[in-house]
């Protein structure tokens, strides 16, 4: 059976930077693939690697039933093609990058899945804020605030190198896709 890694964390934790290095590391050498998310945030914003679409093709995708997943956050919509579930039928184990506010809808609509919390200290998450610049002091204040998500999820603390977190990453995806063949 195929798994749905449901990798999420607060803004600042590294979870994208995580989630690059896994799939470099990986690189199709085993059954394990990330999905890409759609967002209404411009590409030129910054951040993570996502396919950008306006928020009447979103409307449009949505309401066509195109999302396997979708959500709503800080103003942007969020989207999970349904090309994952063909992945996942033809026995490929599927990483994305989801929110943590979401989990329970995505729990209802993948009971299996592996929830994967990335944390760090809310020092270094202040400075990565601070750092990508995206934020108002206000916006950064708001995200330090909000509470974690910790029941039934696997967390991985992000607060050293992109190595260790990486590896601490692949670590988990290599231990549940292995189970998940047995």
């Amino acid at each position: 059976m195929a798994t749905l890694f449901y990798v999420m964390g607060a803004s600042g934790v590294g979870k994208d930077a995580l989630m690059q290095y896994a799939r470099r590391s990986i690189d199709g050498s085993r059954s394990i693939v990330f999905a890409h998310r759609y967002i209404t945030r411009p590409f030129e914003a910054g951040g993570e690697n996502h396919i950008y679409l306006s928020p009447g093709e979103f409307a449009l995708r949505k309401g066509r039933n195109l999302f396997a997943l979708d959500w709503e956050s800080h103003g942007f919509c969020y989207g999970i093609g349904r090309e994952i579930d063909a992945w996942m039928a033809d026995g490929l184990d599927v990483v994305v990058n989801g929110s943590r506010e979401y989990l329970p809808i995505a729990r209802e609509r993948y009971p299996h899945l592996v929830a994967v919390l990335i944390e760090a200290d809310p020092a270094v998450v202040r400075q990565r804020l601070e750092g990508r610049g995206r934020e108002t002091q206000e916006e950064v204040e708001r995200r330090l605030r909000r509470a974690p998500v910790t029941t039934n999820t696997l967390c991985i603390q992000n607060d050293s190198t992109l190595e260790e977190g990486g590896n601490a990453l692949l670590s988990t995806l290599f231990t549940h896709h292995q189970s998940s063949r047995t």
